[in-house]
This record gives C-alpha cells, sequence and structure tokens, in this order.
C-alpha cells in the first residue's frame, strides 16, 4: 500500500545486499554533501544530483584504487570493446 506515493524500499527487490548499499550511499550523501538544510524540495534535488556528479566523477574511492567510479567504469568499457 502506497501512502502518500512513498515507496518503503530503495531498492528494486527485496536483497538485504541492495538495502544496505542504499544505506550506504544515503550516508555519504548526508555525511559529505548535503551539509545544510535546504529550503525547498527543488533546491535538495539539485544538490543530490549534483553530490552524485561530484561523487561518480571527482570524488576517488579507496576501494577502486583511488580512482573515480567513472573512471573504473569508462576503463571496463574500453577493455570489452578490446575483447
Amino acid at each position: 500500500l502506497l501512502i502518500n506515493q512513498i515507496r518503503p524500499s530503495m531498492t528494486d527487490g527485496y536483497d538485504c545486499y541492495q538495502n544496505a548499499l542504499a544505506e550506504r550511499i544515503n550516508g555519504i550523501l548526508k555525511q559529505e554533501f548535503l551539509l545544510y538544510r535546504c529550503k525547498t524540495l527543488k533546491e535538495m534535488k539539485i544538490l543530490v544530483k549534483e553530490s552524485i556528479a561530484i561523487y561518480n566523477a571527482m570524488r576517488p574511492h579507496l576501494s577502486l584504487n583511488m580512482k573515480t567510479p567513472n573512471q573504473v567504469h569508462n576503463r571496463k568499457g574500453q577493455l570489452l570493446e578490446l575483447a
């Protein structure tokens, strides 16, 4: 049952690992990017979109050998083209 058009989950299924990933992303957004309270939903949407772009294109990740997710993703695509 959807009340106020809100879904109870942030994932596309009932996989507990997907929920953990969604919670990790939410934590990063809250702790690293959304450092002040937004006044409107429109402002929040803009900040979240910008934060995700920074996270994927500019923020190096230790688990990716200090590369960004975009660098790793693009490299994987290049390797598939060579195969």
